[in-house]
């Protein structure tokens, strides 16, 4: 059987699981059930002999905490990055391009990073299904038997069979999100919710965007023909790929396309898209709370508590959600999930650095983390990977003190190298040229004091640099 290429979307910002998930690190990336993230979860899924090597199609500012994650896991795949988002419509684009050009009839079965499936045999399995139907020329996809008339889904109408075991259905309508009203009456008339998974051919796929949004088909195709390779990573072109209109695969191609096909997926199937579906989907006790990290919950009911470091206690009350993270708490009751988006567009007005950024920032060479602030010093903790250096840079506002406390630093200042050890420290006056690396096999640990009257981290200049940035 010729073997279905996976084409993994995962460039969205997830603002709906915030202060979790924020645009510097978004839920695909973090374990919100069980012990991997989403997008690790569905690599590990695809480890299947029906599967080619997948591709992954993510933003740019994800190219280093996509190639962790997948060595964190052993996986493999060849990873596309967009310069600029433009939502599902151009991404399925540049995936049916790329497929094509390994060959026009390649089947492609396109995955959201950031959902959960409890059956994933079951999924592995309607993808063949699918695969048989996309061959014939039908843009397939999985529509979920609805338990609730939620408002945050699209809605499938299903026709007649179009299979003789009547595995697979025409999809007679593709409706996005309805109001309540409009939810209840799909519900009861049989609608399916649309899971955002859809199994295609290369070719097919492209005649229709062809068809339908010949803006985005131009964009996509100049986009490959002019892509670089950079670090391993296909770069796509910015110029041609911004010219693509920022619209859905659903508003592109499936409202309108006449090839649509469904096929029911009753798989345990959840986008994630709540605080209360992370709950739903979380382990819970008697009482139905869930607790995940350093947290106590007294005489409570139906409560879904997180906490990653500060111990956290709730005490007397049911049907809420407390998330707390090193520079943020969330209390939410169950029923007003849909408002964090709201509450984050809300923080972004009143320019809060909460509503994007962790307190820890990744970089391809590890991570640094703000400890304390002043108004003229900082203090961070700098984390390095072993085998990996920051680039050649000096500061115009800014001296530095570097202290270590666990592992070696190699550090360059102007002329000369220095090895540092634990328990000792080096000074980096303001001007000096600079660089630090990890030539050991463990992790670089050490605290930075900066002073300065100015410590942003727009006061870098950089003269190399090993991941190509500006």
């Amino acid at each position: 059987m010729t073997k279905i290429l996976p084409v993994i979307m995962c460039g969205g910002s997830g603002t709906r699981v915030w202060p979790e998930s924020r645009e510097t690190l978004p839920k695909q990336f973090i374990p919100l059930i069980g012990e991997r993230s989403t997008f690790q979860t569905t690599m590990q899924m695809l480890d299947d002999p029906a599967f080619e090597r997948p591709v992954v199609i993510s933003s740019v500012d994800y190219r280093f905490l996509l190639a962790d994650q997948l060595r964190e896991i052993g996986a493999k795949a060849d990873i596309v990055l967009e310069p600029m988002r433009r939502d599902s419509g151009p991404a399925v684009a540049v995936a049916a391009g790329l497929a094509a050009r390994r060959s026009p009839g390649t089947i492609v079965v396109v995955l959201a990073a950031d959902h959960v499936v409890r059956d994933q045999p079951g999924l592995v399995d309607l993808c063949k299904k699918a695969a048989a139907a996309a061959r014939e020329g039908y843009i397939v996809t999985l529509g979920v038997k609805p338990d609730s008339p939620a408002t945050g889904y699209g809605y499938l109408r299903a026709g007649a069979p179009l299979t003789p075991g009547g595995d697979v259905l025409k999809l007679e309508a593709f409706v996005e999100k309805p109001d309540r009203a409009t939810a209840q009456g799909y519900v009861e008339a049989g609608y399916y919710w649309n899971s955002g998974n859809f199994i295609f051919r290369a070719d097919v796929m492209q005649a229709e965007i062809a068809k339908f949004e010949p803006e985005i088909f131009a964009a996509a195709e100049a986009a490959i023909e002019a892509a670089t390779t950079d670090l391993g990573f296909l770069v796509l072109d910015a110029a041609a790929f911004e010219q693509a209109p920022q619209k859905s695969i659903d508003y592109a191609v499936m409202e309108k396309t006449q090839q649509a096909a469904l096929i029911p997926a009753d798989i345990g199937w959840s986008d994630v898209g709540s605080w209360r579906a992370v709950w739903e989907l979380s382990d819970r006790d008697a009482h139905g709370n869930s607790v995940r990290g350093n947290g106590v919950i007294v005489d409570s009911t139906n409560v879904h508590l997180r906490s990653d470091e500060t111990l956290t206690t709730i005490v007397g009350v049911n049907d809420v959600i407390v998330v707390t993270t090193q520079d943020a708490v969330l209390v939410l009751h169950q029923d007003h999930g849909d408002k964090v988006k709201q509450l984050v567009a809300q923080l972004k007005r009143e320019n809060r650095r909460e509503a994007g950024e962790h307190k820890r920032i990744f970089r391809p060479w590890g991570y640094y983390q703000s400890v304390d602030a002043g108004s003229r010093y900082q203090v961070k903790r700098i984390v390095v990977k072993p085998g990996e250096r920051l680039s050649l840079q000096k500061h115009f506002h800014r001296a530095e003190h570097w202290i270590v406390v666990k592992g070696t630093a190699e550090v360059g200042r102007d002329a000369e190298t220095h090895l540092v050890h634990e328990n000792e420290s080096i000074y980096l006056p303001i001007g000096c040229k600079h660089r630090l690396s990890n030539p050991g096999k463990i992790d670089l640990e050490l605290i930075e004091v900066q002073t300065g009257s100015y410590l942003g981290e727009d006061d870098i200049v950089r003269f190399q640099d090993a991941y190509n940035r500006g």
